[in-house]
């Protein structure tokens, strides 16, 4: 899951306290191109407002206009946006894509309350569930995901939308550079939860003045502090691009006692040699903690420049996450300094 669900749940947890009726819409399908991937969600309330994303424009314009004139007053309506060619040429929607979504038409209660705080502590990475809702009736609940490698959206022999909800995608930025700089923009924009932790006072002063920090959560604390207290998740991934081994090192140390999905940290080919051995030497960490590390870190895209490595170093991230194999490593990296 995104970040970007996270605020849609917690903002559905907003309204229904001011609302007696929300909307909550979800991705079931996409056929063709488009943009936002199954599972993505969007909530509404009947003035119009809405939080979320389904195609990135077109058909939430066309959701909301539909509500605002009284339609899906049933418990749980699905609709296929864009499947005549009218209709997608209308919507803009890609390559004559075609997006299936379930809209719940939800009577705020206290099952409803207790049910959205419980989707919260999901996709903060407390555990792993399976969201049923029968398209029939509207019921919904949620059940333990026992196979989480699973597809995003399915249904069962019963016919019920089976969502799987899972941590919101977390990056966590072990230290400021910049490189670190753009990493925070690339990941903000691909929907990750970014998290900066720096103990340098005057560093963190010159990122958000150098407007890094929006939408970005700053912490000043060493990063491998933060890291132990327990702030990573199986969607997490830590990255370190100071160049200082008194911030990467102890980074890596603490990293891989957790269940982060990508560790790596930046430097050359000897750089990355040099630091294996002394993790090992004075981290303890032994040949398969050692493996875990992406060392160099990136893809190699013949990166130099601070935003071409952040490119390189984001595109990795997201190819470990969709488990696609590829070339890693950049050639070199320069040494990084306080922005």
């Amino acid at each position: 899951m995104r970040h970007l669900d996270l605020q849609v749940i917690q903002q559905a947890r907003e309204w229904a306290s001011t609302h007696s009726t929300i909307w909550l819409c979800t991705v079931l399908g996409t056929y063709g191109s488009s943009p936002r991937a199954p599972g993505s969600m969007l909530v509404a309330t009947s003035e119009g407002e809405h939080v979320g994303s389904l195609s990135g424009g077109c058909v939430e314009e066309a959701f909301i206009e539909s509500l605002q004139d009284g339609a899906f007053s049933q418990p749980a309506t699905i609709v296929r946006y864009g499947e005549s060619q009218e209709e997608s040429q209308r919507l803009q929607l890609p390559c004559g894509g075609v997006l299936e979504v379930l809209i719940e038409r939800l009577e705020v209660t206290d099952e409803l309350m207790v049910h959205l705080e419980v989707l919260e502590a999901t996709l903060l990475g407390r555990k792993r569930l399976i969201r049923r809702v029968d398209p029939r009736t509207g019921r919904y609940r949620v059940v333990l995901d026992e196979s989480p490698n699973g597809p995003s959206v399915s249904r069962d022999e019963q016919g019920l939308v089976q969502i799987r909800v899972g941590p919101a995608l977390r990056l966590i930025l072990a230290g400021i550079s910049p490189v670190a700089g753009f990493c925070a923009q690339f990941a903000r924009a691909l929907g990750y939860e970014v998290i900066v932790c720096d103990p340098r006072d005057d560093v963190r002063r010159d990122f958000i003045a150098a407007g890094h920090a929006q939408g970005v959560e700053v912490q000043a604390v060493l990063p491998a502090l933060f890291i132990a207290s327990g702030a990573c998740h199986e969607a997490t991934a830590v990255v370190a691009l100071t160049h200082d081994p008194r911030i990467d090192d102890p980074a890596m140390v603490e990293a891989v006692k957790t269940p982060a999905f990508y560790i790596g940290v930046m430097g050359s080919q000897r750089t990355s040699q040099k630091r294996a051995e002394r993790l090992k030497r004075s981290g303890g960490l032994n040949d398969d903690q050692i493996a875990r590390l992406h060392m160099p870190i990136g893809m190699d895209l013949g990166s130099k420049a601070p935003a071409e490595i952040a490119l390189s170093v984001v595109a990795d991230v997201m190819r470990v996450f969709n488990g696609k194999a590829g070339e890693t490593h950049i050639a070199a990296a320069p040494v990084a300094t306080a922005i």
